[in-house]
């Protein structure tokens, strides 16, 4: 009796990983602009929490998200009832010259579709709780504090 209650319920609970409360997380996407990380949220929230919202604001819906997202210092740009966007300051350690380091990051639920966008690269994962492993990349074009090679002038002999 017991095996079947296993069979039967993990499933469910594996299914709901990327549920917090009233929250399903759909995708975050990490864009890193210099130090900066800008983290966008997609989600859905339960049909029967949206009239709270309206009752008593979005503090809670903004608590739960920064749970989930596991940075200490975000900062809350929007949000509404499917999606929010953070920004992260020094998110990444500055080697100087523009060049940077993004570490490995642990999330606190499964997130379904997580993409992390540098000036270089993208990386794309499914149904991961961390970013694994940190991404180096350079700052992008005119953000560097690398001086630009004087280009060379002409000489009349």
């Amino acid at each position: 009796m017991l095996l079947l209650f296993v069979i039967l319920v993990a499933p469910v609970l594996a299914a709901d990983d990327e549920r917090y409360g009233y929250l399903t997380i759909s995708d975050v996407n990490v864009q890193l602009d210099n130090g900066t990380a800008l983290i966008q949220v997609n989600y859905s929230v339960d049909e029967g929490t949206r009239f709270i919202f309206f009752l008593f604001g979005k503090q809670d819906l903004k608590s739960k998200l920064l749970k989930i997202l596991n940075y200490d210092d975000a900062k809350m740009k929007q949000i509404d009832l499917s999606s929010a966007e953070f920004t992260v300051e020094e998110a990444a350690v500055s080697y100087g010259d523009g060049i940077y380091w993004y570490p490995a990051h642990h999330f606190n639920v499964v997130i379904p579709n997580l993409t992390v966008k540098s000036p270089q690269v993208t990386r794309n994962f499914r149904m991961v709780k961390e970013f694994p492993a940190g991404i180096g990349y350079f700052a992008m074009n005119g953000s560097s504090s690398v001086p630009a090679i004087p280009q060379a002038t002409p000489t009349h002999q």
